[in-house]
């Protein structure tokens, strides 16, 4: 198995520890679960980069990476939910998107074809990426002032609002960039779709 791969099968390892992280709360969990969701999507960056640079690309990687960025990305939203910090409609649309798209990716690997990942399915892997990080910060932001900063409650609340809205806002705009990816991606390959 060559370092891309490596690093793709690596990602997904990281996500139990996000998620463990993330949902047991302990002093600074969000900054610990958003560095470990960090260095899982700097993974991405990386196995992509070293497989075109070093014509590493396989596909094994082709199918795996962008598998990998799904289990991570919807992990860390599903996990928002159960704490509060994202709407779940935006989640049942990013899953509809993300279960659409594979099933057509399946359907075409079965015939013997391997569909990559196009431009619109990276931005909408970065501008998810983004938002899950700045919900990360925002929330980390809040830990210090709770730990470390004497807040008054009540502009403590305003201050989470706030910041919640924002965060719902960045995953929102994530979500359009999935749906119009979605879409796209169903136009250019209607080939792999009649054979369903």
């Amino acid at each position: 198995m060559n370092l891309p791969n490596k690093l793709t099968i690596l990602r997904i390892c990281l996500v139990p520890f996000m998620i463990g992280t993330l949902l047991i709360d302990f002093p600074l969990h969000y900054f610990v679960s958003g560095l470990i969701f960090g260095a899982a999507s700097l993974t991405d960056f990386f196995d992509g980069k070293i497989a075109r640079e070093k014509g590493l690309i396989t596909d094994f990687g082709k199918f795996a990476d962008p598998l990998a960025d799904k289990i991570l990305v919807i992990s860390a939203l599903v996990c928002f939910v159960a704490l509060g910090l994202c709407d779940p409609v935006l989640v049942i649309i990013v899953l509809f998107r993300e279960f659409a798209i594979t099933s057509i990716r399946l359907v075409a690997a079965s015939n013997g074809t391997v569909i990559a990942a196009n431009i619109w399915g990276k931005v909408k892997t970065v501008t998810q990426i983004i938002a899950i990080v700045a919900v990360f910060v925002f929330q980390f932001f809040l830990e210090l002032c709770h730990l470390f900063i004497p807040i008054p409650s009540e502009i403590t609340a305003i201050i989470a609002t706030w910041l919640t809205i924002i965060g719902q806002i960045l995953l929102w705009i994530s979500t359009i960039f999935a749906i119009i990816s979605g879409v796209i991606y169903i136009k250019d390959n209607k080939d792999s779709i009649k054979d369903m």
